[in-house]
């Protein structure tokens, strides 16, 4: 069976549906900046409607094909920029995240599922919770991005959607594969997960250390972009087929290949790099959107009318129970964290790890589902006890909380004031300052004319850098020639030991490695 396909097959009919369906999705995601709404949740409701489209297409997608596609490029894009600092320094809040609330929420999912179908086994159920239980990056981040909230909650919300995939994923595995088999004793799921979590890290590990020294043979821009994405497929692929996480191992890859792939990769690849992952990313959401929407139609049309109601209900006490375990769960945690704190017990570096009760409201709120669930919904196999059932719910949980707190949670930050100290501008005046004497220094020896102008302007950067630290670099109108690139390479050698001290996080080196990027490429690098 081919990975994508319509009654008719692959034709015009069906090209011309993908056209319309990605500019539908283009003019969709300009409305939703528009009015300040993450785009998934017009993703959402455009994948609902295609159900019931008369004559749109359907087409379907092999359940093996679905975590590898749509999952691991988009985890990977997420984990590259991650902090392996400030997951650290807020490893407590967002290892409850990770571990309790998804292990909560897929409990609570299940018992829902079970006494509302009482003839689901309880592997399903389980499945189902797993499916349900963790939340999307991309959405969070959507709304995150147009509002100042504190450095702190961000990164704990960024931090729980790149690890709490892998927490779901490996509880799906277990239940899929209990079904399969009929009988699964814990004796043989401990050493399962045992293997899963410590060979995904080594494997991950492993791989980002090998794949650059092929990668950074290839210096021409396309090659080198169909080479990163090779890659990430063949990492995923080959961690499933030693039985690993292939989330976890993919994480743990892109986290470790982003230490290094900066100073081994020159501006003119990385560009077009960053810019054609951010554009797969998008085009990925929408696939996966759509192709759930149409795989509604057929799962409606099958139900009678009374079948449909009480899948409907069903559907609306799983979204219902998703929502609430995730505000128990961080209202207690909340709760205890300040009584130990209160007590003496607990002893935080930071007072503001103890988030304030509007704070745990908004994190509690920033639960939307995406992309992971979809795609796990997808990955089910076809014979898989009530997969109708499961995936109807698993739209309805996206789409309901894409929608109800999709639409509310700007309104509810925007109302509780919450504000944003700039710990990451304030990291990026320093980057910049330290960046530019270095570059001054590589340029301080050359008595030519054009050296002395270009110590000017480097001069201006550095006065300019306390005063505004959201400012950029100005390119000035120098010619392009080696002077520039040598003091440039030096102040990216800087910022590549700032961020191996911890003095600034990635978040500051990524936004002055992008300018540093623009003014390589003006001088021709």
């Amino acid at each position: 069976m081919a990975p994508l396909k319509s009654a008719s097959g692959i034709n015009v009919s069906t090209f011309e549906w993908i056209i319309v369906l990605l500019l539908g999705a283009v003019a969709l995601s300009a409305l939703a900046r528009r009015i300040k709404v993450p785009y998934p949740t017009f993703l959402a409701i455009g994948g609902a409607l295609i159900a019931f489209v008369p004559s749109s297409p359907s087409w379907a997608l092999e359940p093996d094909l679905a975590l590898a596609l749509f999952v691991a490029p988009v985890l990977l894009d997420a984990a590259f920029d991650t902090s392996l600092r400030d997951l650290r320094n807020n490893w407590v809040p967002v290892s409850t995240l990770v571990v309790a609330a998804v292990g909560l929420t897929t409990a609570a999912v299940a018992y829902v599922a079970h006494r509302l179908m009482p003839d689901m086994p309880w592997a399903a159920a389980v499945a189902l919770g797993a499916i349900v239980a963790p939340p999307d990056a991309a959405a969070a981040v959507a709304i995150l991005s147009q509002v100042k909230l504190p450095h702190r909650m961000v990164k704990v919300l960024e931090g729980e959607s790149l690890l709490n995939d892998a927490t779901a994923l490996l509880i799906y595995r277990i239940a899929v594969g209990a079904i399969a088999t009929e009988h699964l004793a814990w004796s043989q799921v401990a050493p399962t997960m045992a293997l899963a979590l410590v060979g995904s890290v080594v494997a991950g590990y492993l791989a980002a250390r090998v794949m650059p020294l092929v990668i950074v043979r290839i210096t021409e821009a396309p090659s080198s972009i169909i080479m990163q994405f090779a890659t990430t497929f063949m990492v995923w692929i080959g961690a499933e087929h030693l039985g690993l996480s292939g989330i976890l191992t993919i994480v743990v890859y892109a986290i470790t290949m982003a230490r290094a792939a900066p100073a081994r990769m020159p501006a003119r690849l990385r560009v077009p790099s960053y810019a054609v992952w951010d554009t797969m990313v998008f085009v990925l959401n929408v696939l996966a959107f759509m192709l759930i929407g149409m795989q509604m139609r057929p799962i409606w049309t099958r139900l009678d009318a009374d079948v449909r109601w009480d899948y409907c209900l069903a559907a609306a006490w799983i979204l219902l129970t998703v929502v609430l375990v995730r505000l128990a769960w961080v209202t207690f945690y909340r709760t205890t964290l300040r009584t130990l704190v209160a007590h003496g017990i607990y002893h935080p570096k930071d007072p503001k790890q103890v988030a304030s009760a509007k704070g745990g409201l908004i994190i509690s709120w920033c639960g939307m589902r995406g992309l992971v669930t979809l795609a796990t919904a997808f990955a089910l196999p076809e014979n898989f006890p009530h997969r109708d059932f499961i995936v109807f719910s698993a739209f309805a949980v996206v789409l309901g909380t894409l929608v109800v707190q999709g639409l509310t949670l700007r309104p509810l930050i925007l109302a509780f004031g919450l504000k944003d100290d700039d710990p990451v501008g304030i990291e990026v005046a320093r980057a910049r300052a330290v960046a530019y004497r270095a570059a001054l220094d590589a340029i301080e020896d050359d008595p030519s004319e054009e050296a002395e102008i270009l110590r000017l302007e480097y001069r201006a950067i550095l006065m300019q850098a306390d005063d505004d630290p959201h400012g950029g670099i100005t390119n000035g109108e120098l010619p392009a020639d080696p002077l520039r690139r040598r003091a440039i390479e030096a102040a990216r050698k800087s910022i590549f030991d700032l961020r191996a001290t911890e003095v600034i996080g990635d978040d500051a080196f990524h936004r002055v490695e992008e300018e540093l990027d623009r003014a390589e490429l003006s001088a021709g690098g």
